[in-house]
């Protein structure tokens, strides 16, 4: 197993609350992860059909014969037990009585909300980080090889083909999550939705073209970007608030949470392939935006970032907030060659934010990490910097 950042920080909130909730997509490592944290507790996996039928038929049963220190994986098959749980917690002043685990977002943080709130905290897992990779000695050959790959650990620890994989984990995404939990009957449809969204990534989100392009409605197109937000698939980058004088695009910007996964859509066939696709810069920005989400996400913070584009597409490509005002602009640039031009538009823009030089970044394709007299430039496996 390679060590998961997040692995301190779930155990801290488990000795703080009675409950503790890891979420994320499917096949990020959510139940190794919580078996290796937590190896004194019970595992009880609700994919089994004979456990849930228990689970869902007599939740009081049930859950008095798994009263305290349990692990229930896939928690959101079965509902009925969390008014239940709420009455466990509420009559004990233990901590950390259980560790819940599950795949769909929505169905889970529903029934959390509805039963739990306030008695649970939630931490999302995302799939490996750049820098848990080099972290446990699986650093990557290439940055192509890394975008082409993804961070899914059995990718990463299996000689799995990408293409086997990714074929694999759509088909069972499609089929589980969209068809059986969240009743999307026309399939087909959605799958071009996905793939349509990838050829997407890194542009301002046009929804009444995408709906176009895919011969849906408005409404519906809406409706599967929510679940593929909802199972983490894809995300919305939201624009910065704040106009600095300037008339700013209001739309968000579509990326995904795996690389790997939108190189598969995209069809791409090899890392070699890839560093010479039209797609490449889209990619490594993809991967440079969700690098960082997944480094505050591993210290149980939610991540503020935003992009800031104007009226005369001027644009930075990420800022990310603190205390409602920008702590760092940043700009994404996939060649492993500096340029000093690269400070450019954060040179134009970054005064009026209030932005000096030190706060100022380029992040690259090379490996090295400098200062210049413009402002930082990163490579990929530095970006722990910016996350504070």
């Amino acid at each position: 197993m390679i060590p998961r950042a997040m692995a301190d920080k779930l155990r801290d909130l488990a000795e703080t609350f009675p409950a503790v909730t890891l979420t994320g997509p499917r096949q990020s490592g959510k139940s190794t992860l919580v078996k290796e944290t937590f190896p004194q507790y019970r595992y009880v996996s609700l994919e089994d059909a004979d456990v849930r039928e228990a689970a869902r038929e007599d939740p009081h049963s049930f859950l008095s014969r798994y009263d305290s220190r349990v692990i229930f994986d896939e928690a959101q098959r079965a509902p009925e037990l969390f008014s239940y749980m709420q009455g466990v917690i509420d009559s004990s002043d233990e901590l950390g009585q259980y560790v819940l685990s599950g795949s769909q977002n929505f169905l889970l943080l529903k029934s959390i909300s509805q039963s739990l709130a306030g008695r649970v905290a939630v931490l999302h897992l995302l799939p490996l980080s750049y820098a848990e990779l080099v972290a446990g000695e699986k650093t990557p050959a290439t940055i192509d090889d890394f975008l082409f790959t993804g961070g899914y650990p059995q990718l990463n620890a299996t000689k799995t083909a990408p293409a086997d994989y990714f074929r694999s984990y759509v088909a069972t995404y499609v089929d589980r999550d969209v068809r059986e939990e969240l009743g999307v009957r026309r399939v087909a449809q959605f799958n071009a939705f996905l793939t349509m969204c990838a050829t997407r990534i890194g542009e301002v989100l046009n929804i009444e073209g995408l709906a176009n392009d895919c011969d849906i409605s408005v409404d519906t197109a809406r409706s599967w970007l929510s679940i593929l937000e909802s199972s983490f698939i894809a995300f919305r980058l939201h624009p910065f608030h704040k106009n600095y004088g300037k008339r700013l695009i209001k739309a968000p910007k579509l990326y995904f949470y795996d690389t790997g996964l939108a190189a598969n859509l995209l069809g791409v066939e090899s890392a070699e392939e890839l560093m010479l696709s039209r797609y490449r810069g889209s990619l490594y920005e993809n991967a440079v935006v969700v690098e960082i989400a997944k480094q505050y996400e591993a210290i149980g913070r939610e991540p503020k970032l935003f992009y800031w584009r104007d009226s005369n597409q001027k644009e930075i490509d990420l800022i990310i907030e603190k205390g409602g005002e920008p702590q760092y602009a940043i700009e994404v640039k996939s060649s492993a060659t500096y340029r000093s031009s690269a400070f450019k538009t954060l040179e134009d823009i970054a005064p009026a934010m209030g932005l000096d030089p030190q706060r100022r970044f380029v992040v690259y394709g090379g490996d090295e990490s400098f200062e210049t007299k413009h402002g930082q430039v990163l490579g990929l496996a530095d970006l722990n910097k910016l996350v504070s």
